[in-house]
């Protein structure tokens, strides 16, 4: 039976350590880089930006367009008024009716024979004459109600006034804006894991302490209430003990849930179920960090490192050629043209009622000449923009100068004050020693003794702060530089 209990035992302890899934810092960066939302949204954006980048390219090529239609029209076109058609159609009537007015009295001379011979003659001769100009009306009619048309054309730049050239640029500098975004918000990503890692650290290595320091005072109470049934302490001694007893375990119970829902907090940034069973590979390390050497601040190599100030460039950079676009406005643009038209009816043989094209080359040229200072306002507008943006450049850079100063201020301070809690926590060790040797020797009272327990947890609990300051003050330095790999 007990080694089915021990085989059971020994079980569920192996399926717990699988369970925990073992983390360092660097595994941890790599799954927030892997995982993080903000950061599929940036590489989503690098793309967009190079698509447009390759949309804009495009416009130095020529464009080839089709284009086709059909239109109805309740009348045609007609190049003869009502009055020419109705003459040509009786041309012939009309010419007989005059050259019988005209010759009628020599006619009345002739044999009767001859008079009616003369007069079929002109009867079939107005006949004709009346079928030709009715032909002559048909062949001037159009027929364009219903009227098909087509063209295929296409289009070369040639100059636009700088445009294309600017927006070809701003496309340029929208992928380079993408791309310090993107940087940006790894680096942001990276300070966040990290201060994320430490604090589950510094809250295992406070776990470690509390529940350190409740032994002692449970050890303590212990001793205390042992010496009470003695007869050489009092009761008041012994409450004095239990109420740190109590305090102790809340404490402890405080730095458990802190614990938490600082680890689901990391198993979020991770990309991990919140909760996730996680160990940290530092969580048992003894001495977290030794002190970091400030590292020497070129600001100028700041300026080129921090994503942020590129990403104001940038903006600075596009505003200046939207002033470009905007000044293209003013200036002639030329354009090749080409293509092939069809129609039908076509013109090219009378009105022929079949499809008839014709090829086309030529030269485009628009110039502005007057528009009441609409595009002067408008490029007026922009170069404030730019200089709007120039600023913020600048107040920025300010900033960072500042932020930077104040990280390395802080990373020396740290150093400063871990170089200290070591000094205090080793007192405080050695405090506690002789207190707990002269107790056991009677020779100091258990307030003594919980006064060296205070004492000896508040060093710890400093040095584990100083410890994780050093680390997170290394990070924030590194991230205000703008080198947080």
């Amino acid at each position: 039976m007990r080694r089915l209990l021990g085989f059971i035992l020994l079980t569920a302890m192996v399926q717990a350590a699988v369970a925990q899934r073992l983390l360092n810092l660097d595994s941890c960066r790599a799954l927030a880089l892997r995982n993080n939302k903000q950061l599929g949204m940036s590489r989503i954006k690098q793309e967009v930006a190079a698509n447009v980048r390759k949309s804009a390219r495009t416009k130095y090529l020529p464009r080839l367009t089709a284009l086709g239609g059909y239109e109805y029209t309740s009348k045609e076109i007609s190049l003869l008024n009502d009055e020419q058609k109705a003459a040509l159609s009786s041309l012939g009537t009309n010419m007989a009716g005059g050259i019988q007015g005209s010759i009628g009295s020599y006619v009345q001379l002739l044999p009767p024979a001859l008079q009616q011979q003369l007069g079929a003659d002109l009867n079939q001769l107005a006949g004709l004459l009346n079928m030709g100009g009715q032909g002559i009306v048909d062949a001037f009619r159009s027929d364009t109600r219903n009227m098909f048309a087509g063209a295929v054309m296409v289009t070369q730049p040639v100059f636009m006034g700088g445009a294309i050239v600017a927006m070809n640029r701003m496309a340029d500098m929208g992928e380079q804006l993408a791309a310090n975004s993107a940087e940006a918000r790894r680096q942001t990503t990276l300070y966040n894991i990290d201060k994320a890692y430490w604090q589950v650290v510094s809250l295992r290595h406070k776990q470690n302490m509390a529940q350190g320091y409740l032994e002692l005072v449970k050890k303590l109470d212990s001793d205390v209430q042992k010496m009470i049934k003695e007869g050489v302490a009092t009761r008041s001694e012994g409450l004095s003990v239990s109420v740190k007893v109590n305090e102790a375990e809340m404490t402890l119970m405080k730095v458990n849930d802190g614990l938490t829902l600082s680890k689901m907090l990391l198993c979020q940034l991770c990309g991990l179920p919140a909760n996730e069973q996680l160990t940290l590979v530092d969580e048992e390390t003894e001495n977290l960090t030794a002190a970091e050497l400030v590292p020497q601040v070129d600001m100028e190599q700041v300026a080129e490192h921090r994503p942020e100030l590129k990403m104001l460039q940038n903006v600075v950079d596009m505003s200046k050629q939207t002033t470009n676009i905007l000044k293209a406005g003013n200036l002639p643009q030329v354009l090749l043209t080409g293509g092939y038209m069809v129609s039908n009816p076509n013109l090219y043989n009378g009105f022929e009622k079949k499809f008839a094209g014709v090829w086309n080359v030529g030269v485009m040229v628009r110039v502005p000449i007057w528009n009441w200072g609409d595009v002067a306002y408008k490029v007026r507008a922009s170069k404030g923009a730019t200089a709007i943006a120039a600023l913020q450049r600048d107040e920025a850079r300010e900033m960072i100068e500042l932020q930077v100063s104040q990280s390395a201020f802080k990373m020396s301070e740290a150093n400063k004050k871990l170089e200290l809690a070591k000094v205090s926590t080793e007192r405080a060790e050695e405090n506690l020693r002789t207190a707990n040797l002269g107790f056991r020797e009677g020779v100091i009272s258990s307030t003594t003794v919980m006064e060296a327990q205070t004492a000896w947890l508040q060093a710890q609990s400093q040095k584990i702060d100083a410890e994780i300051d050093v680390k997170l003050s290394q990070v924030e330095l590194e991230k205000s530089m703008g080198v947080l790999q």
